[in-house]
């Protein structure tokens, strides 16, 4: 796989982060199968904006980018977010989604102030 690739002091988070994309995406898809959709918007909504906000973090941590951190940052506030409001729901897919969201979060804030540590 590409992650291979990536800076190795990344990869724990870059895991973290497709993980938490992949569950978001399928979450958000199962949620527009829920008998009241209606109830489900917010959270859909986050759970789009968390899968995409995981995918670009991939993409400046795969790149070394100097600004992976800040998107890190970033990440880590919407997966919280994301994973407040999966966790008001009871279906399975949104309990799976928050844990994933969890996850990711601890490993951006990990990965986000290891790197503003290494830049002072």
């Amino acid at each position: 796989m590409a992650t291979t690739l990536a800076p190795q002091k990344y990869q724990d988070c870059i895991e973290a982060c497709q993980d938490c994309a992949v569950s978001c995406d399928a979450c958000a898809e199962a949620c527009l199968s829920e008998q009241d959709v209606k109830m489900m918007v917010t959270c859909i909504r986050l759970d789009r904006d968390c899968a995409k906000i995981c995918y670009t973090a991939v993409s400046f941590m795969a790149s070394n980018s100097p600004h992976a951190a800040d998107v890190c940052q970033l990440c880590a506030h919407l997966c919280e977010a994301c994973a407040a409001e999966c966790e008001k729901h009871d279906h399975d897919h949104c309990k799976s989604c928050a844990e994933a969201c969890r996850r990711c979060a601890d490993a951006c804030r990990k990965m986000a102030k290891g790197a503003h540590s290494m830049k002072a």
